[in-house]
């Protein structure tokens, strides 16, 4: 199963605070890890929701809001997409990551939604139109 796991903003993250050159080195040896084992698919940090913005969308009407956002416990400071075999995997891997920020922390990890789960909606015609983008993806993923 993939999963995304997000690392919870923080006051600190949100006000721009840069990781320590330790913990910057503690969590490339955590993704050296999840490279080597087969796990991380993709992984990223991210600027505060200051450089950020919002569409709301309400019918045919779009609406863009600029961060910052107030609610910190609800913002994503950075993640990983991962392939596991069950969450139960995916909890033991968060479990060895160093804390991500300093002072306490919340990772939050979900599953990603599958073909599968999509049922009869999920068309002969809309699976082969999601295979061929994510081939396109993967192509350009090797010449660019």
């Amino acid at each position: 199963m993939r999963c995304m796991v997000m690392v919870k903003a923080t006051a600190a993250s949100e006000a721009g605070a840069m990781p320590s050159e330790e913990l910057l080195a503690q969590m490339g040896r955590f993704n050296e890890e999840l490279v080597k084992a087969g796990v991380m698919l993709a992984g990223e940090g991210l600027h505060p929701s200051a450089k950020g913005a919002r569409v709301r969308f309400a019918g045919k009407q779009r609406t863009v809001v600029d961060g910052p956002f107030a609610e910190t416990k609800e913002l994503v400071a950075g993640f990983w997409l991962w392939q596991v075999r069950s969450m139960d995997e995916a909890i033991e891997w968060v479990k060895r990551c160093p804390n991500p920020m300093p002072g306490d922390s919340e990772i939050e990890i979900r599953p990603v939604f599958e073909a599968e789960d999509f049922g009869a909606e999920y068309t002969p015609e809309l699976r082969d139109q999601e295979e061929r983008l994510r081939a396109e993806i993967a192509a350009r993923g090797a010449t660019g």
